[in-house]
């Protein structure tokens, strides 16, 4: 029996976030509206998103002794996320800057911080969380070795989910571990290097299965996303939805993604979901505070799938692989 339906190893922001007519080209300056902070971070986003949905949920984080790091603790907490794996200390908060226009795209740059410290020795340390967690998740906004020590650490029979965003070339190891890889199109093509010899998604997505991982999923912004694996590739439609913010959208894929799966549903059935929890969460500001209840997606259950322009996950955070916080189908 699992303690744990969720363990999310990774990265906890702080967000700032200012509002932006236009973002600003090289050399450009443009005025903005207020300042808000946030918490946010891949891994911070992640489980909350897990615990908003009734899974039970804990995070390995590492965040500063500051009032950032506080922010992310009070937040994680408030969600009911177990906070026992979030080490305090070693180096300040990390903190995303983000700009976001009036579509809901936005633009991050992000400063790891206490992010960068996250070591292969405190996933070692945290092994009972591996042993009583049903799924891992994880990304790469900590460190990769990091990222490969987690893949040792799996308790037998659970399972590993990364959104390697931002991307880069990831190892054999870590590959064959994932089931699935959540990737868009941008982190498809990092990944993928040289073999990325087709302009087509599915093609991406028996390219991508074919370095390793059990299972694939390549979102695709308004045209929905592919899933693959050992069966075939097959496609779930997208969710219309009027975007407001599409900030941290991505993570509440991944994150309902990893805990339907967990719960037995099948690949598609998992990303079908996911895709209503991302559409719940981009109509409304912010990150972690965006994130809908089970409730609240159940209420999404009768939309109508569409092709929105603005439904976000093939860009920016609208685009995971581009270096964000996130992104959704």
């Amino acid at each position: 029996m699992y303690d744990y339906d969720l363990l999310v190893v990774g990265s906890a922001n702080a967000d700032l976030v200012i509002g932006v007519e236009r973002r600003p080209a090289a050399g450009e300056t443009v005025l903005g509206g207020g300042l808000a902070t946030h918490p946010g971070g891949k891994g911070a986003n992640q489980a909350v998103a897990a615990a908003r949905l009734g899974a039970r949920t804990a995070l390995l984080a590492r965040v500063g002794d500051d009032a950032h790091g506080r922010l992310l603790l009070d937040s994680q907490r408030a969600a009911g996320v177990d906070t026992v794996g979030v080490l305090v200390g070693g180096a300040p908060t990390g903190v995303a800057l983000i700009t976001v226009d009036p579509s809901g795209d936005n633009s991050i740059v992000v400063s790891p911080g206490a992010n960068g410290r996250l070591a292969p020795a405190d996933v070692q340390a945290a092994a009972c969380l591996f042993q009583a967690s049903r799924v891992v998740s994880t990304q790469l906004e900590i460190p990769l070795e990091t990222v490969v020590e987690v893949v040792r650490n799996l308790a037998p029979g659970s399972r590993f989910v990364l959104n390697p965003s931002p991307p880069q070339p990831l190892p054999g190891e870590v590959l064959a571990a994932c089931d699935p890889l959540i990737v868009n199109e941008h982190e498809a093509r990092v990944i993928l290097g040289e073999a990325c010899v087709s302009e087509e998604p599915a093609d991406w997505a028996r390219l991508l299965l074919a370095k390793g991982p059990k299972s694939v999923v390549v979102t695709l912004g308004a045209e929905g996303a592919l899933v693959a694996d050992g069966h075939g590739v097959a496609s779930v439609p997208s969710v219309k939805v009027d975007a407001v913010d599409t900030t941290g959208a991505g993570d509440a894929f991944t994150a309902a993604l990893a805990v339907r799966l967990g719960g037995g549903a099948t690949l598609a059935e998992a990303a079908a979901y996911a895709a209503r929890v991302g559409a719940a969460a981009v109509t409304r500001r912010g990150a972690q505070e965006s994130y809908p209840t089970a409730a609240e997606v159940d209420a999404l259950c009768c939309a109508i799938p569409g092709d929105n322009p603005r439904t976000p996950g093939r860009g920016s955070d609208s685009a995971p692989g581009s270096g964000g916080q996130g992104g959704m189908l």
